[in-house]
């Protein structure tokens, strides 16, 4: 290590960042919109109306439904509608089938347990399952989000390693002042939400834990990881039918108990294995917003035809209480209004850090070309994936939310198409990067998302009888503070574009050639 340790960290800051910097830089940005996931949802699918329920009356409302169109199912799944989720879902595993695939969702009125139509939308659950499936077969895309996450936590490290005067240089922005400014920025951004950076990483790995460390799961239970989670979470175990008919109690009932567990706390999810049967058996699981530590002990199991209590809530052993508690600080569903702010804007600093630390690479080596006139084509090729992967990424955000709003409600799979067209406008994005010059590039994508974002509220309001102004009148802030985000990112991304604008404008073009091209370059990453 001829060069020194803090060079050596540099160097491998600089690569581990750029190499996974344009994955981290999705992973981010879809990991900060999932924080509004049940938000996001609820604008997706403006028909289901956001007011107070009563758990008691939706649970019984979900059983009578469940009853008359899933009787002969082995396994239900009932989510409890809240405050953020206005919806109450029904879920059941089709007789016969196994797997993912088996499952048939639908959404029930909470006030009248009538199934509401509707439209097909995976809503804020895409940006979600995206963020750490990478819309990839499982588990590659959770292994490939993994270690982009441990790159990251590497890139934390050795970041404040090289960067020994880091906090001293947090105090200094050089407004004007090309690489400088966006390496005062990156430093600004980095510290600020520090402490936040790191965590995400490392929770991220913790909540894989299991996937990613699985050596002594495979010495202990040969590699069967069901048996693994059957022990530690006995409530869990899959119950086996005895085939004698027996009516299942009243899931209401059930409820007063179970809520008793709790004071003050919340059921938020309910499942009934073998219903019908004589071995049927209901578990209530506490609302993991109730806690910051996922607590997975909280849950208690009853015999579904007698009442009896078969598994109460138990303490956790500590490493589940710390994993839990990791956990829950990634997920952040303990957090309210204004936490949830503070999360979602400390998810824009990781992505900024990422996004900057990209521009700052291609920058500095297009300086050291500068003087040849000659750029390489590694450095086009770097420019071309961090437009698509900031400015297009945030365009195909953008075209997620018109497609939910443009395809017609009553289209087959249209929820596919909604995803379908996220990628197309993202493929499109790289095309267009790749046929524009870098700074042309930038200003059009970065527009066209800035109008996308800024007219939002404009088409919601044609397309549905949701808009701002009805939204406002009725108190749904859910449905209007997605509208209200969205015009609030197109005006911001219309500033961004005035100032790349005015910044080429402003590009002087000095007598020397050298000094031109550089003045050229400067402008071009502004």
């Amino acid at each position: 290590m001829r060069e020194g340790f803090r060079q050596a960290m540099a160097w491998l800051h600089t690569w581990a960042g750029l190499v996974f910097g344009w994955l981290l830089f999705a992973i981010f940005l879809t990991g900060t919109l999932s924080y509004f996931k049940e938000e996001i949802s609820h604008w997706a699918q403006p028909e289901l109306p956001l007011r107070a329920v009563d758990g008691r009356a939706s649970l019984e409302h979900a059983q009578r439904y469940l009853q008359a169109n899933a009787g002969q199912s082995s396994r239900w799944f009932i989510g409890l509608p809240d405050e953020r989720e206005p919806a109450l879902t029904v879920m059941w595993q089709d007789p016969g089938k196994t797997g993912r695939g088996s499952f048939t969702r639908k959404t029930l009125d909470p006030l009248t347990g009538t199934e509401v139509q509707a439209r097909d939308s995976r809503g804020g659950d895409f940006f979600y399952r995206f963020h750490y499936e990478l819309q990839m077969g499982y588990p590659w895309g959770r292994w490939l989000s993994s270690l982009a996450a441990m790159v990251m936590f590497v890139t934390l490290i050795t970041g404040i390693i090289t960067h020994k005067k880091i906090f001293k240089e947090f105090f200094t922005f050089r407004p004007g002042k090309g690489a400088r400014s966006w390496l005062d920025g990156h430093n600004a951004v980095g510290v600020l939400v520090l402490p936040f950076h790191l965590m995400i990483s490392y929770s991220s790995l913790v909540i894989f834990m299991t996937m990613l460390m699985p050596a002594s799961i495979v010495t202990r239970y040969g590699g069967d990881t069901q048996a693994f989670f059957n022990d530690l979470f006995p409530g869990g175990a899959r119950v086996v039918a005895a085939g004698q008919a027996a009516p299942l109690l009243p899931l209401g009932s059930l409820y007063e108990r179970a809520e008793q567990q709790w004071p003050g706390g919340r059921i938020g999810r309910v499942s009934v294995q073998a219903p019908g049967d004589v071995n049927a058996q209901v578990s209530f699981n506490r609302h993991g917003g109730d806690s910051v530590s996922r607590d997975l002990g909280a849950a208690i199991t009853f015999n579904g035809v007698t009442g009896a209590t078969l598994e109460q809530p138990r303490a956790s052993a500590t490493p589940m209480v710390i994993g839990g508690t990791f956990y829950g600080l990634h997920m952040g569903l303990f957090a309210g209004p204004v936490l949830r702010w503070l999360y979602f804007l400390s998810g824009v600093g990781s992505t900024l850090l990422i996004g900057t630390g990209l521009v700052m690479w291609l920058n500095k080596r297009q300086l050291k070309h500068a003087r040849s006139g000659v750029r390489p084509l590694e450095l086009r090729l770097v420019e071309v994936l961090n437009i698509a992967s900031m400015a297009g990424l945030l365009l195909a955000v953008a075209g997620f939310f018109w497609a939910n709003r443009l395809i017609p409600v009553a289209t087959p799979g249209r929820a596919g198409l909604e995803v379908d067209t996220f990628f197309v406008v993202w493929l499109l994005c790289l095309v267009h990067a790749l046929l524009r010059k870098g700074p042309t590039a930038w200003v059009e994508q970065l527009s066209l998302a800035a109008l996308a974002f800024a007219a939002l509220p404009v088409l919601n309001l044609l397309t549905t009888e949701q808009g701002l102004p009805a939204s406002i009148a009725a108190g749904d802030w859910v449905m209007a503070g997605v509208d209200l985000s969205a015009l609030g990112c197109g005006l911001l991304l219309a500033w961004v574009v005035l100032k790349l604008r005015r910044r080429a404008t402003a590009v002087v073009q000095p007598k020397d050639r050298a000094a031109r091209v550089r003045t050229m370059v400067e402008g071009e990453v502004q």
